[in-house]
């Protein structure tokens, strides 16, 4: 499956910013979804995963609370609502796809789209 993110963008501390990544088949309900970002000089962060079926949502420590990973099957699209968003939050933002059998375990994410740039100002 080919992947596509946008809606990356210039946000300010304290603002909101969503995500959206199309994948470009019609399997793609069969596939767990994530989002992944990384920042310069640093590893890449697994944020947010969510199961085929949507019903079951990962998040970093560190997102919880403000951002939100959400699907809709039917227009092959995964989303990542991001609020109250902070400094150490700008990355370029990754979404990928998982056929393994877990959507929380980070090593099954094997195919990766182009990444958005997400940029917070202060």
């Amino acid at each position: 499956v080919q992947l596509q993110a946008s809606g990356g963008g210039l946000a300010q501390v304290g603002g909101s910013l969503r995500l959206s990544c199309s994948a470009s088949e019609g399997t793609f309900n069969r596939y767990h979804m994530g989002w992944f970002r990384q920042a310069p000089g640093k590893e890449r962060e697994f944020v947010a995963g969510i199961s085929w079926i949507g019903g079951n949502a990962f998040y970093l420590d560190s997102v919880k609370g403000r951002f939100t990973i959400s699907r809709v099957n039917a227009m092959n699209t995964v989303y990542l609502q991001m609020n109250s968003l902070k400094p150490e939050d700008a990355a370029i933002y990754y979404c990928a796809a998982s056929g393994g059998p877990l959507y929380d375990r980070q090593q099954d994410y094997n195919n990766f789209g182009q990444g958005t740039l997400v940029t917070v100002s202060s």
